[in-house]
């Protein structure tokens, strides 16, 4: 798909700068552009590349005064880097912008089916599932019976939602994302063996949500495991039963959430954190990379290391960590004195 210089300062309500025909077919970085692509400019550290460039087109700042020829048209526009961001998600709506039913797939004769959707080949669609406008189900995707799927949200391939999962409007979630599988709940009998509690809950996901490749989201074993409205999940995300995720908290990569423990909104979450069950974190705080969370936290903390503190105190703990090996020395040097001055 071509899209010409016009055609792109107008979504971006920019100026062109140059030639208003000149086509674009795909996008680019401004060191690696090439013919018929289209790139940015907002970094000065990347100013040099603007005067050697191929691309075709390149979106820059207003203000921005050039000091040598540039070969390609310029889109001005008041913010380079915001307006590419915009052309981005442009350009990812239409291309996922798939419309219709592929074959082969099962869908059940009891499926309310909304304006606009794609279901893709192999794809299972149970019974009594509601699915709403837009939706698009890429294809070998499993949805369970009585599940609910918001306008406009997207499941990539490879995506399975078990039954009652619930999902709000313009959600997205990544490809191999399993929701509504049973949370990790076992007794012990008399004999040290372990029978599974019934897990009849289900899992919540509010509206503009986006959930990463492979991550899984457990089912409450009763009421709801809840993902709030705006939350940002990365890949490899573990959210155990009844866990409650607060509104637009970001939690990334290889970090697990045990069961029931509520997180609040405004939060952000590093990679390789482990939270612990049956806690509470306040809004607002930030938990950095690789910190394990035994106990429950206030707002607007920001906390590091296992089990977790303040980070600023962690800050200064390590660098006395750090210099450990000096201070046995330093001691072992004190006791051997101390042994000299006694045996005087």
């Amino acid at each position: 798909m071509k899209f010409t210089a016009t055609q792109i300062a107008e979504i971006l309500q920019g100026e062109v700068d140059g030639n208003p025909n000149e086509e674009v077919s795909k996008l680019s970085k401004i060191e690696d552009g090439e013919s018929g692509s289209l790139t940015f400019l907002s970094n000065e550290k990347y100013t040099r590349y603007i005067y050697t460039t191929s691309a075709s087109l390149v979106i820059v700042n207003k203000n921005f005064l050039p000091e040598k020829k540039i070969s390609a048209t310029l889109i001005r526009v008041d913010d380079a880097y915001k307006a590419f961001s915009t052309l981005l998600s442009f350009y990812n709506e239409v291309k996922n912008n798939k419309i219709g039913i592929e074959n082969p797939h099962f869908m059940s004769d009891s499926v309310s089916l909304g304006a606009n959707a794609y279901i893709g080949a192999f794809s299972y669609i149970g019974d009594n599932v509601v699915i709403g406008d837009d939706v698009k189900i890429y294809p070998n995707c499993f949805v369970g019976d009585n599940v609910r799927i918001g306008d406009g949200t997207v499941l990539f391939s490879g995506v399975k939602l078990y039954s009652e999962t619930e999902i709000g409007k313009h959600c997205k979630i990544h490809a191999g994302a399993v929701l509504g599988s049973d949370g990790f709940g076992f007794a012990p009998d008399e004999n040290g063996e372990y029978s599974a509690i019934p897990q009849i809950g289900n899992v919540v996901v509010e509206d503009n949500v986006d959930i990463g490749s492979n991550t899984a989201i457990d089912r409450a074993t009763l009421g709801s495991t809840y993902i709030r409205k705006g939350v940002k999940l990365d890949n490899f995300v573990q959210i155990a039963h009844n866990v409650e995720v607060g509104s637009n908290t970001v939690i990334a990569a290889i970090t697990g959430v045990a069961g029931s423990a509520k997180i609040g909104s405004n939060c952000m979450i590093g990679g390789q954190v482990g939270i612990a069950g049956h806690i509470e974190i306040g809004n607002g705080v930030k938990i950095q990379g690789n910190t394990g969370v035994t106990a429950s936290i206030k707002d607007n903390a920001v906390v590091k290391g296992t089990p977790a503190y303040e980070a600023s105190q962690y800050n200064r703990s390590y660098v006395h960590f750090k210099r450990l090996p000096d201070y046995v020395q330093k001691i072992n040097q004190l006791e051997k004195e101390i042994k000299a001055l006694k045996e005087l």
